[in-house]
């Protein structure tokens, strides 16, 4: 597995980090596969109890590496043709789910309780990978977006469907089509965050250690009946996602929305 992701298991939990802080922990290629790639690992893992994921640096995860983005920007580019190991478009044979929302969606499947210690920034991806877990500890003053529409680009990371299941559609709503920065202590009182630390990863590991100290069969169990209700209807949306976003990949508008986000200017889109 590539060192964009580190993995570290005591005790029966895994601690999960992203390693770019550099670049605040930002989706390149290379990440998208070693996230995905600590998510199987973990899957299959025996004797696993509890998951803390987090990033290292300064952020959790800032979305997509602006080198992504702005390639984005050549109108040529989006025919789909060549796609690099990792593009996070890339579909595998039996899989609900492309690579970009597996990154995300892999939390869930893993059969034990994954905790997201979230601080500094939670943007775009960022802020649906937070949203794969199953319990967020959150610092109150990470800024978080919902930023895709900013760019052009609809939440396609299964972020319109986690969303949908943990605030009301018109809050779910608001934060997507206005793709608004807003802060951790509002995340908790959304319902986005599960509660509010100063120390977000040492708050998620204590919390871990008291869940590995229960009976494994019976968290396992749980997580797996509360997902019963939570994942319905997962495989239809994720590809209603994959639809959406093909067509606004690429496009005049969402072209000129990337361009003018680099060029610092008004937008001028076209009526559709």
């Amino acid at each position: 597995m590539s060192d964009r992701v580190t993995i570290t298991t005591s005790d029966g939990i895994a601690d999960v980090r992203m390693n770019r802080a550099d670049k605040r922990n930002a989706l390149d290629n290379a990440m998208f596969l070693a996230l995905a790639e600590a998510g199987e690992q973990l899957r299959e893992q025996s004797g696993l109890r509890a998951v803390v994921l987090s990033g290292e640096g300064a952020s959790f995860c800032a979305g997509l590496d602006f080198s992504s983005m702005q390639a984005i920007a050549d109108v040529g580019q989006s025919d789909g043709a060549e796609r690099a190991s990792g593009n996070p478009g890339e579909m595998a044979d039996g899989r609900i789910t492309h690579l970009g929302q597996q990154v995300c969606w892999v939390w869930q499947e893993i059969p034990v309780p994954v905790i997201a210690a979230v601080h500094g920034h939670a943007l775009g991806g960022g802020i649906q990978i937070a949203l794969g877990a199953d319990i967020r500890i959150m610092h109150p003053d990470t800024k978080l977006s919902v930023r895709e529409v900013h760019w052009g680009l609809v939440p396609d990371m299964t972020g319109t469907f986690v969303l949908s299941k943990l605030v009301r559609p018109d809050v779910a709503k608001e934060l997507t089509f206005t793709a608004r920065v807003f802060t951790g202590t509002e995340a908790m009182e959304l319902g986005l965050a599960t509660r509010l630390s100063e120390t977000p990863y040492d708050d998620a590991m204590a919390m871990a250690t008291e869940i590995a100290g229960r009976s494994p069969g019976a968290v396992r169990g749980a997580k797996a009946l509360f997902n019963r209700i939570f994942t319905d209807g997962a495989a239809d949306h994720f590809a209603a996602e994959r639809q959406v976003i093909g067509e606004q990949i690429g496009s005049p508008n969402q072209a000129e929305a990337v361009r003018s986000g680099f060029e610092s200017r008004p937008p001028v889109f076209a009526d559709d």
